[in-house]
Protein backbone atom coordinates (compact mmCIF):
# COMPACT_ATOMS: atom_id res chain seq x y z
CA UNK A 1 0.00 0.00 0.00
CA UNK A 2 1.55 3.09 -1.17
CA UNK A 3 0.59 6.58 0.70
CA UNK A 4 -1.03 8.08 -1.87
CA UNK A 5 -3.79 5.43 -1.53
CA UNK A 6 -4.74 6.68 2.03
CA UNK A 7 -3.96 10.04 2.56
CA UNK A 8 -5.81 13.07 2.75
CA UNK A 9 -6.18 15.12 -0.43
CA UNK A 10 -8.07 17.67 0.73
CA UNK A 11 -5.42 19.72 3.24
CA UNK A 12 -6.12 22.45 5.96
CA UNK A 13 -3.17 24.96 5.17
CA UNK A 14 -2.74 28.04 6.91
CA UNK A 15 -1.10 31.04 4.61
CA UNK A 16 2.57 31.96 5.25
CA UNK A 17 1.47 35.37 5.62
CA UNK A 18 -1.37 34.50 8.67
CA UNK A 19 -1.01 35.95 11.97
CA UNK A 20 -0.60 34.31 15.13
CA UNK A 21 -4.50 35.12 15.79
CA UNK A 22 -5.52 33.31 12.40
CA UNK A 23 -3.54 30.43 13.03
CA UNK A 24 -4.92 29.98 16.61
CA UNK A 25 -8.65 30.41 14.95
CA UNK A 26 -7.71 28.09 12.17
CA UNK A 27 -6.34 25.42 14.69
CA UNK A 28 -9.16 26.27 16.92
CA UNK A 29 -12.06 25.98 15.26
CA UNK A 30 -11.27 22.70 12.87
CA UNK A 31 -9.91 21.07 16.45
CA UNK A 32 -6.44 20.12 15.21
CA UNK A 33 -3.47 20.70 17.06
CA UNK A 34 -1.43 21.40 13.87
CA UNK A 35 -1.13 22.47 10.39
CA UNK A 36 1.08 23.02 7.71
CA UNK A 37 2.39 25.88 6.49
CA UNK A 38 2.51 27.18 2.61
CA UNK A 39 3.55 30.05 0.81
CA UNK A 40 1.71 31.76 -2.12
CA UNK A 41 2.49 28.58 -4.89
CA UNK A 42 1.62 25.99 -2.03
CA UNK A 43 4.99 25.21 -1.56
CA UNK A 44 5.28 23.66 2.39
CA UNK A 45 7.47 25.95 4.12
CA UNK A 46 6.82 24.49 7.37
CA UNK A 47 4.03 23.76 10.52
CA UNK A 48 2.33 25.32 13.19
CA UNK A 49 1.33 23.46 15.91
CA UNK A 50 -0.52 24.26 19.44
CA UNK A 51 3.22 23.83 21.09
CA UNK A 52 4.11 26.49 19.02
CA UNK A 53 1.43 28.89 19.48
CA UNK A 54 1.82 28.01 23.18
CA UNK A 55 5.60 28.57 23.33
CA UNK A 56 5.82 31.78 21.66
CA UNK A 57 4.11 33.18 24.85
CA UNK A 58 6.82 32.20 26.55
CA UNK A 59 9.96 34.25 26.92
CA UNK A 60 12.99 32.63 25.01
CA UNK A 61 16.10 31.85 26.99
CA UNK A 62 17.94 34.68 26.25
CA UNK A 63 15.53 37.38 27.22
CA UNK A 64 14.42 35.33 30.38
CA UNK A 65 18.28 35.23 31.67
CA UNK A 66 18.38 38.95 31.04
CA UNK A 67 15.75 40.14 32.57
CA UNK A 68 14.42 37.62 34.65
CA UNK A 69 12.26 39.83 37.26
CA UNK A 70 9.97 40.47 33.80
CA UNK A 71 8.86 37.14 33.86
CA UNK A 72 7.52 35.96 37.14
CA UNK A 73 4.03 37.21 37.04
CA UNK A 74 2.43 34.34 35.64
CA UNK A 75 -1.33 36.54 35.39
CA UNK A 76 0.89 38.97 33.34
CA UNK A 77 1.92 36.24 31.08
CA UNK A 78 -1.22 35.18 30.24
CA UNK A 79 -1.97 38.77 28.37
CA UNK A 80 1.21 38.44 26.18
CA UNK A 81 -1.25 37.04 23.80
CA UNK A 82 -2.22 40.56 23.07
CA UNK A 83 0.97 41.73 22.71
CA UNK A 84 1.67 38.52 19.74
CA UNK A 85 -1.85 38.09 18.25
CA UNK A 86 -0.67 40.22 14.96
CA UNK A 87 3.00 38.18 14.76
CA UNK A 88 2.84 36.34 11.49
CA UNK A 89 3.23 32.61 11.64
CA UNK A 90 6.34 32.66 9.85
CA UNK A 91 8.14 34.17 12.70
CA UNK A 92 7.38 31.35 14.83
CA UNK A 93 6.43 28.19 13.22
CA UNK A 94 8.65 25.13 12.55
CA UNK A 95 10.80 25.15 9.44
CA UNK A 96 11.98 21.92 9.27
CA UNK A 97 9.56 19.27 8.62
CA UNK A 98 9.49 15.62 8.35
CA UNK A 99 7.69 14.61 4.87
CA UNK A 100 6.56 11.94 2.73
CA UNK A 101 6.33 11.27 -0.96
CA UNK A 102 2.87 10.00 -2.40
CA UNK A 103 4.81 6.56 -3.42
CA UNK A 104 6.31 5.72 -0.74
CA UNK A 105 4.99 2.34 1.20
CA UNK A 106 2.18 3.27 4.11
CA UNK A 107 4.92 1.43 6.46
CA UNK A 108 7.43 3.45 5.90
CA UNK A 109 5.40 6.59 6.67
CA UNK A 110 4.44 5.33 9.67
CA UNK A 111 7.94 3.95 10.68
CA UNK A 112 8.91 7.58 10.65
CA UNK A 113 5.59 9.02 12.38
CA UNK A 114 7.22 6.84 15.36
CA UNK A 115 10.71 7.71 15.02
CA UNK A 116 9.69 11.56 14.84
CA UNK A 117 7.33 11.36 17.52
CA UNK A 118 4.38 12.77 15.27
CA UNK A 119 0.57 11.32 14.38
CA UNK A 120 1.00 13.35 11.09
CA UNK A 121 3.44 13.87 8.05
CA UNK A 122 2.63 16.14 5.02
CA UNK A 123 2.80 14.74 1.59
CA UNK A 124 4.62 16.21 -0.89
CA UNK A 125 5.47 16.07 -4.54
CA UNK A 126 7.87 18.35 -6.52
CA UNK A 127 8.30 20.77 -3.40
CA UNK A 128 4.32 21.07 -3.55
CA UNK A 129 2.18 20.00 -0.41
CA UNK A 130 -0.71 17.15 -1.93
CA UNK A 131 -1.69 15.62 0.62
CA UNK A 132 -1.69 14.26 4.89
CA UNK A 133 -1.12 10.65 6.26
CA UNK A 134 -2.18 10.50 9.88
CA UNK A 135 -1.10 7.31 11.94
CA UNK A 136 -4.74 7.02 12.60
CA UNK A 137 -5.45 6.48 8.63
CA UNK A 138 -2.64 3.81 8.40
CA UNK A 139 -3.27 1.64 11.53
CA UNK A 140 -7.36 1.37 10.03
CA UNK A 141 -6.33 0.90 6.76
CA UNK A 142 -4.14 -2.05 7.91
CA UNK A 143 -6.76 -3.43 9.73
CA UNK A 144 -9.13 -2.99 7.56
CA UNK A 145 -7.51 -4.90 4.69
CA UNK A 146 -5.71 -7.59 6.94
CA UNK A 147 -8.95 -8.50 9.28
CA UNK A 148 -11.37 -7.62 7.02
CA UNK A 149 -12.84 -5.07 8.76
CA UNK A 150 -15.79 -2.69 8.40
Amino acid sequence: MKVRDIMEAEVLAIPIQASYEDAARVLYTQDVSGAPVVDADGNLVGTVSEKDLFRIMYPFYKSYYEHPESYVDYEEREHKIDEIRTHRVENFMTREVVTIHPEAPVMRAGAIMLARGVNRLPVVEEGKLIGMITRNKIYRKILRYHFEME
